[in-house]
C-alpha cells in the first residue's frame, strides 16, 4: 500500500485525502457500483471516449493485487480499440467483490501510519478529519476532489489485475489488424498447467469470440504408433487441426469441428466456432511448425516446474501428476526444444509472476 500511495502521489501531485479516501475504497471493492445494465454502461462510457485526448499518461495505475486503473487516453494513444476497455470494465463492474468493510479499515490504518510518518503530503489531523467526515457520511464510494479534477482530469475505468497481462497481446492483435484486413488468429501454446486455458478465456471474453481448443485435437488410439509418439509433437492430431480448422480461421464465419473425448478414446460430439474477426486458439502443440502458416500472433505460457507440479497436484491429484511427470511434461518439453518454440513467439507470458517477460 505504501508504494502504491507513493506513486500516486508523485503521478498526480493534486492529489487529496479526499482521493486518497477514494483510491482506498477501489482498491478494496473495485467499481463504485455494481453494473448490470450493459447498454446504459456503454453509453456513458463511449460518450466520456468520445471526450478523452490521447494522453501521455501510464496506461495502467496498480491500486491493489486485485484492481487498477486503466487510463483512457493512453488505451487511445496505444490505438487500442474502445470496445475492449469496456469489455475489461463491464466483466470487473459485473462481478461482485468479496471484500468486506475490514479491509477497507485496514487500508484507511496503513495511510494513518504513512501519515503519522509524515510521508504523505497532509497531515495526520487533516486525515483523521477526514476519516471522521467519511465515516460519519456512511463510508461508502466517494467522488474525486474538485482539485483532482479540475488538474488531474481523471479518465480512467477500474479494472481486474486479471485482465492486465492481456495487455501486449492485444497491442500485438491491434498492429496486425492494421496491417490486414482479414482475422486475427491467437495461438496461445506453452507448458501444462502453465494457464493457457485461463488465459485464453481471459482473451476470449475481451474479443467476444470463442476458443479452439488443441485438447479436442488429441491422438486417436488407431495413430499412436510407435514411430509417431517418437515425433517431436507426434502425438497431437495435427492432420485433422489442419483439415478441419484451419481452412476455416482467415473466414469470418461459423464453423464446427469435431472433439476427441479422452475418457471415451473417440470423436465424441461437435464444437462450433462462432463467426468473429479474432480466432483464439490455445494448448500445447498449437505452434506445431506443421501448422505454423495460419498463426498471427503467437503467445507462449511458461511457469517454473515447482509450480507446474504444484498445480498439476491440485487440478489432476497425485496419480495424474505422476503421469504427467514421466510422460507428458517429457514429451512436450521435446517437443519445446525441438521446434524451438519458446523463442519463436512473439510474446512470452510468465503466468507465475503475472505478465510479460
Amino acid at each position: 500500500m505504501k508504494e502504491i500511495l507513493i506513486q500516486h502521489i508523485k503521478t498526480h501531485p493534486a492529489i487529496t485525502t479526499q482521493d486518497i479516501l477514494k483510491l482506498c475504497y477501489q482498491a478494496t471493492f473495485g467499481a463504485e457500483h455494481l453494473l448490470m445494465d450493459r447498454e446504459k454502461a456503454f453509453l456513458y462510457f463511449d460518450k466520456e471516449w468520445q471526450m478523452t485526448p490521447e494522453t501521455d499518461e501510464p496506461m495502467v495505475e496498480i491500486l491493489s493485487c486485485n484492481y487498477a486503473r486503466l487510463n483512457l487516453g493512453a488505451w487511445k494513444r496505444a490505438g487500442l480499440p474502445a470496445e475492449w476497455l469496456f469489455r475489461m470494465f463491464f466483466s470487473t463492474a459485473s462481478t461482485p467483490s468479496s471484500a468486506t468493510v475490514a479491509d477497507l479499515q485496514s487500508r484507511l490504518e496503513q495511510v494513518d501510519a504513512l501519515t503519522a510518518s509524515a510521508q504523505l503530503p497532509f497531515s495526520k489531523a487533516k486525515w483523521d478529519e477526514a476519516c471522521v467526515e467519511y465515516w460519519k457520511m456512511g463510508g461508502g464510494a466517494v467522488h474525486h476532489s474538485e482539485q483532482y479534477r479540475m488538474i488531474e482530469k481523471p479518465a480512467y475505468r477500474l479494472v481486474h489485475r486479471r485482465y492486465l497481462e492481456l495487455i501486449p497481446i492485444l497491442e500485438k492483435i491491434a498492429h496486425v489488424e492494421n496491417e490486414k484486413v482479414r482475422t486475427v488468429t491467437v495461438a496461445i501454446d506453452g507448458r501444462a498447467a502453465s494457464g493457457k486455458t485461463t488465459l485464453a478465456d481471459k482473451l476470449a471474453v475481451i474479443l467476444d469470440t470463442d476458443v479452439i481448443h488443441m485438447d479436442d485435437f488429441f491422438l486417436p488410439p488407431e495413430l499412436r504408433s510407435r514411430e509417431r509418439l517418437a515425433q517431436a509433437g507426434g502425438n497431437v492430431h495435427y492432420e485433422r487441426f489442419a483439415t478441419e480448422v484451419v481452412p476455416y480461421l482467415k473466414n469470418n464465419a461459423s464453423f464446427d469441428y469435431s472433439i476427441f473425448s479422452c475418457q471415451k478414446m473417440q470423436l465424441d460430439g461437435n464444437r462450433t466456432i462462432r463467426a468473429s474477426k479474432w480466432r483464439v486458439i490455445e494448448g500445447s502443440y498449437s505452434h506445431h511448425p506443421e501448422l505454423s502458416a495460419y498463426m498471427d500472433v503467437k503467445v507462449f505460457c511458461t511457469v517454473s516446474s515447482e509450480e507446474q507440479r504444484r498445480r498439476i497436484l491440485v487440478r489432476n491429484g497425485e496419480q495424474m501428476a505422476e503421469m504427467f511427470a514421466q510422460r507428458w511434461i517429457p514429451m512436450e518439453e521435446k517437443y519445446f526444444s525441438s521446434y524451438k518454440i519458446k523463442d519463436c513467439s512473439d510474446i512470452i507470458i510468465d503466468t507465475e509472476k503475472g505478465g510479460q517477460i
